[in-house]
This record gives structure tokens, sequence and C-alpha cells, in this order.
């Protein structure tokens, strides 16, 4: 069984190949029970374990287990780390095991951004970026991969740290960071959000027409990054139906609000990229996408680092 490192992953899933691979599973599908999501109580806070199998009909065979501890950003370590463990289909072998955070990581920017491909307007040319942590980056340069971005703008709690974000990129784009959300938030054809609130960051009063708004973080019940407004004002489009509904805090808490139905979800990213459900509806609207992540796509990020290193179609 090979070992594959966090830099290796890095190196096989260069974005356009990795959005294409990602549009292809969700147009054929694997079978994906429902994760497992435990509580762990640690000394310094609550953590949560995932684990998250999936495997094609006659094909690989993937499980992934992921710890998230938020309180590591408090030791300067990253919140989500994990392994993923790749095995072939027809005896059911192990072949590798891959460094799951960069798996996660490059994932999870990457359905962002497939999502944005089929529902931001083509011409979106700026983005605002909403937390500063691991993903933040590779937000950047994963929606840069499917649309013509040339405004940059990074938002977070620590200045300092939007500051060294928004300096990584500036050589790139037009690049800064800011203090006022509001304005940064009306000013932005795309919104991406990854981030891990408990209370709304954006609210719904200050999305433009023909904005789209990407939320990343906020995959538990308790957490939201948004106000139920913006799920009100939005057409609104999830990952899975399955996880949104079973984990997702903006939706779940806009549902109690009485500002969102779950009839009101306009498609699931496979019935888009399916055909069997329109996208955005003109120009004009403001589309939503949610996503707590899926273990076809941790698996077809798996099956895309072993072929590449491997060397295979």
């Amino acid at each position: 069984m090979r070992v594959i490192s966090a830099q290796e992953v890095t190196g096989a899933l260069v974005w356009p190949a990795l959005i294409e691979r990602l549009a292809r599973t969700f147009r054929e599908g694997v079978e994906a029970p429902p994760r497992h999501h435990h509580a762990m109580h640690r000394p310094d806070g609550e953590a949560t374990m995932l684990i998250m199998p999936a495997w094609e009909q006659a094909g690989y065979i993937g499980m992934k287990m992921v710890n998230v501890f938020p309180q590591n950003a408090n030791a300067g370590l990253p919140a989500i780390s994990g392994l993923y463990i790749l095995c072939e289909g027809q005896h059911g072998t192990p072949l590798a095991c891959i460094d799951g955070g960069a798996l996660t990581s490059r994932r999870t920017a990457a359905a962002s951004a497939l999502a944005a491909r089929e529902l931001s307007r083509h011409d979106a040319s700026s983005l605002l970026v909403v937390g500063t942590g691991k993903l933040a980056p590779l937000l950047i340069e994963a929606h840069a991969t499917v649309r013509p971005i040339r405004k940059v703008r990074v938002w977070g709690r620590n200045p300092d740290k939007s500051a060294a974000l928004a300096e990584r990129f500036q050589n790139r784009f037009d690049c800064e960071p800011v203090t006022n959300l509001e304005s940064a938030v009306s000013e932005a054809d795309i919104i991406s959000c990854a981030t891990l609130s408990t209370e709304p960051l954006i609210r719904g009063e200050w999305l433009q027409p023909g904005s789209h708004l990407d939320l990343v973080g906020a995959f538990r019940p308790t957490m939201r990054e948004t106000d139920g407004r913006c799920l009100a004002r939005g057409e609104v489009f999830v990952d899975t139906y399955a996880g949104a509904l079973g984990e997702a805090g903006d939706l779940l808490q806009a549902i109690g609000e009485g500002a969102l139905c779950e009839t009101d979800l306009r498609a699931e990213l496979a019935e888009l990229l399916q055909g069997s459900k329109p996208g955005r509806s003109n120009n004009e609207a403001i589309t939503v996408f949610k996503s707590v992540g899926a273990s076809l796509e941790d698996l077809a990020a798996a099956i895309e680092v072993w072929e590449t290193l491997e060397g295979k179609e």
C-alpha cells in the first residue's frame, strides 16, 4: 500500500482536472451512505470525528476519517486533519493511504468552484472570501479557474490574517483585505464563506442582484454563516439533499425560522450536472450554494490522486 503525502496530493490535484473529475462523478454517481458524525468532548473544547465511505458500482472503494478541531487555531494548527484509504474494487485490496487534510481542502474548494461554474454569472469577475483559514487561498485559486476573477477581497475576524492572505495574491489579482463586510458583500459577484461561525456573518439585505453566495463552512446544525434573509432572497442549491438537510445549520435554522422550506431547494449538484433541473433563472437572480461535503467528492479526488500518480488514464 502506498502512503501519499499532502505535498503529493497537492501536486496531483490540479484544479481543472479535479473540477472535471468531480463533475463526472456527480453525473455518473457512486454509492455513498450517510457519513458518521461523532462529537468528541476534549479538554480544550468540542471536536468532531467524521467517517465517510463511498464506492463505485464495480470499481474503487474508499473511506475517509477526518478530525475537526476548531480550537487548533490557538495552537497554529489546521482545524482539519485525517486520512483516506483507497482500495481497488475487485478484491477490496488497499491501494493507498492518502493525506486526508489536503484531499479534503482541495476537493471542497473544487466543489465550490464547480457549483460556481454552474450557478454564477459567466462574467463574474469579483470575489469576496470570508474567512482566512487553510481553505481560503484554495477557494481563491479554484474560483479563478472557472470564472474571470480579477478583483479579490478578503475579510476575516483577524485583520492581520486578512492582510497576509491578500498579500499572497497581490501579484495575480487586484487583491486587498477589507474590514467593512457589508460594503464588500454588496460589491462582490461571488461571495465565498469558509468559517466555523455559529452566528450569521452575511445579511440578506447586503446581497446584490446577480450575485452568487457560496457557503462552505458551518457543517453542523448549530453553525451558520448567513441569516434567513439570504436564503429567502436566493435561489438555493445544495451539494446533496441528504447532507444539507441533515447537517447544514444555515438551512436548518432558516427552516426553523420560517424563512425557507425544504421544497424551496432548487436542486442538488448531481441534478444540475445531469441537466435534470435548471440552474440560475436569470442574470438578476441571487444564487446560493450550500455544501457540507460528500463522500462522493472524496472518492473522486482520491481516484484522481491515485491515477495521476500512477500514470493511469
